[in-house]
């Protein structure tokens, strides 16, 4: 960290917030978001959601645990900067391998400490998110204000292009046994690769492989522009949609392919994917004042009524008014009431707007994974 270099953190609505640099020294624009994790930053900085986006952390001390080479949720860092109270100059923790400074250095992306992130977040719940731009390279104001103005607005933009893989590739993987917290996740390789998921990859999380791999799943992650036949080619028992960046209703063929494969396999959504989804039923989707990012969301579950606490990162969602009768909304968020889950059983079709597979965060949904495994034991042709 560089205490005596200022960095700032300038938004389109005039306001700039001052600090120091660490990390890599630059200047990046990108949409300005919050995210309330009290744990788990190396899982939200590897995340390809956050592509294109510059994330404040609510949590005040980040960097104590450093960073280790085996908790990545991606081959790479994709958020545009890092916003912190107190970057930590100091690491403690038996698993780390290098400082979060020297990573974000490592890996191009700007970070901002000494910033108060407390008014800023307060900030960005009453004005919303919104264009910012990073910058510790030439701190001026108003050309940075400015800059934040002319950056790309996230909706309407596809970044999906950007994060998804560029041929299709195997996973085999699994959750290592000193991290299995589900019973009904498999421990030994007698149950597994049972059964044959594809996975689109509009930027999947390694947690999400590693869960599908051991709940017995052998699994083909295929390109986001993937085709419906070229799936259905593979001759999958069930089909995975990943969580990804960006506007969904931008992600154009991913909602042609998901029409197409409806009622064909069973169809199991996460985040982007439910949106996709969502989309491909005939809903529409619209964007959210500041999003869901964080480990602590409330989403209360329709069946069971029971309450999960849940890990978010989607600053848009499915339309509930838009949905057809058909579609069954299976949970909502308690905070402000937005769709988190819906389901068409007569067509095998599932999704959850928040992330069960929960890297960072709490395990109160792991079951969705087992609820897939059970529509593919119980695949039969439909009207039969």
């Amino acid at each position: 960290m560089r205490q005596n270099h200022k960095a700032l953190l300038a938004l389109e609505d005039g306001t700039t917030w001052p600090g120091y640099a660490f990390g890599a020294i630059g200047e990046r624009t990108g949409e300005v978001v919050f995210n309330t994790a009290m744990t788990g930053y190396q899982e939200v900085l590897t995340d390809p959601s956050y592509y294109g986006q510059i994330v404040v952390m609510t949590a005040p001390h980040i960097g104590n645990t450093g960073v280790n080479t085996d908790d990545p949720e991606s081959r790479k860092l994709w958020l545009s900067g890092f916003v912190v109270r107190a970057a930590s100059p100091r690491v403690s923790n038996w698993r780390a391998q290098t400082s979060l400074d020297d990573y974000l250095r490592e890996h191009g992306v700007v970070g901002i400490t000494g910033v108060d992130t407390r008014a800023l977040v307060l900030h960005i719940r009453e004005a919303g998110a919104m264009r910012a731009v990073i910058s510790s390279h030439e701190v001026d104001p108003n050309r940075l204000v400015e800059m934040a103005r002319q950056a790309p607005s996230m909706e309407g933009l596809d970044l999906v292009h950007d994060v998804t893989c560029a041929e299709p590739y195997h996973w085999t993987d699994a959750v290592e046994p000193q991290w299995i917290l589900d019973r009904n996740v498999v421990s030994s390789d007698t149950d597994r690769h049972a059964f044959h998921v594809v996975a689109y990859d509009y930027g999947i999380k390694h947690n999400i492989l590693r869960l599908l791999a051991s709940h017995g799943c052998r699994v083909t992650v295929v390109p986001a522009t993937a085709s419906a036949s070229a799936v259905l080619e593979l001759d999958p028992d069930g089909i995975f949609l990943s969580n990804g960046p960006g506007d969904p209703a931008a992600v154009t063929y991913g909602v042609e392919a998901v029409r197409d494969l409806l009622g064909k396999k069973p169809i199991f959504g996460i985040c982007l994917g439910h949106q996709i989804l969502g989309l491909a039923l005939g809903g529409t989707t619209y964007k959210l004042r500041f999003g869901h990012h964080g480990a602590n969301q409330p989403v209360r579950n329709a069946d069971t009524t029971h309450v999960e606490i849940s890990s978010h990162n989607h600053g848009f969602a499915v339309d509930a008014d838009s949905l057809p009768k058909s579609v069954e909304i299976t949970h909502l968020n308690l905070n402000d009431g937005c769709v988190e889950g819906l389901r068409v059983k007569d067509l095998r079709a599932f999704s959850v707007q928040y992330h069960p597979e929960a890297a960072p965060g709490p395990h109160d949904a792991a079951y969705l994974f087992e609820q897939f495994i059970e529509l593919m034991k119980h695949m039969t042709p439909l009207g039969k």
